[in-house]
């Protein structure tokens, strides 16, 4: 398979290793340098694009690949208020997006718990839910996707809280009943750490999920990469993943 990496930065240099070591080719790599001059004849060169750029990049790229009729696997994350269009334009274009907030296994089935949790606390109205989620200084955007998808996981199956609201690393000082605190730390070279908390007067039930390094999000995106290819339409690690 003929990959073209959008985003050539930490992320794209794990997949392009992970990429080679499972038999496919980088025929393109965007980066700083050449995203505003590669041309569209080199990116139909791909048979999938990886993209792991920057908000302010992703959405031009998913327009360049959608009418270059090249499958994406899309990882940046801050463009989801366009999701809807995104879909119109793919479904016009008969094309093939793939995309995820996180591509890591461990975080999926997180997400997973993170539901099956929130309907098992929806009975326990003595227990507050909150997220707290750590990510590296370099990290763009706050909250992150993953963060944003745990938050609307939790949302839909308790039931009583209706929106999220964002916090710095001081805390909820003034929460509501209503409101889901998401607290986004930046600091180090932290990959990612995110814990789901339900605290109550007596006592605190907490599940975290720590990632080590970016070689599962990288390796996720690989393995989407390879199964999109052969498919039509707009695709998450749940159609993947199979629940």
């Amino acid at each position: 398979m003929k990959i073209a990496l959008l985003g050539y930065g930490k992320m794209g240099k794990i997949i392009e290793e992970i990429a080679i070591s499972r038999g496919h080719s980088i025929v393109l790599k965007v980066n700083s340098a050449n995203s505003a001059t590669f041309s569209d004849s080199e990116l139909k060169q791909a048979d999938v694009a990886i993209e792991f750029s920057r908000p302010d990049s992703v959405m031009q790229n998913i327009s360049r690949c959608i009418t270059a009729g090249v499958p994406i696997v899309v990882g940046t994350t801050g463009w989801y208020a366009n999701l809807e269009n995104v879909k119109k334009e793919v479904q016009s274009a008969n094309g093939a997006l793939f995309h995820a907030s996180n591509f890591s296994l461990g975080v999926n089935l997180f997400f997973k718990m993170n539901e099956q949790l929130a309907e098992l606390m929806k009975p326990f109205p003595e227990y507050e839910p909150s997220i707290e989620e750590i990510h590296h200084i370099h990290k763009l955007d706050a909250p992150s996707g993953t963060g944003i998808s745990l938050a609307e996981g939790l949302l839909s199956h308790l039931g009583r809280k209706k929106n999220w609201k964002l916090y710095s690393e001081k805390g909820p000082e003034s929460a509501n009943d209503t409101d889901l605190p998401l607290i986004a730390i930046r600091t180090g070279e932290v990959p990612g750490t995110h814990t789901v908390t339900y605290t109550s007067a007596i006592d605190k039930i907490s599940m975290t999920h720590e990632a080590f390094n970016r070689k599962g999000f990288a390796t996720g995106s690989v393995v989407a990469a390879e199964w999109i290819t052969s498919r039509k339409g707009v695709f998450t690690m749940r159609d993947l993943l199979g629940y």
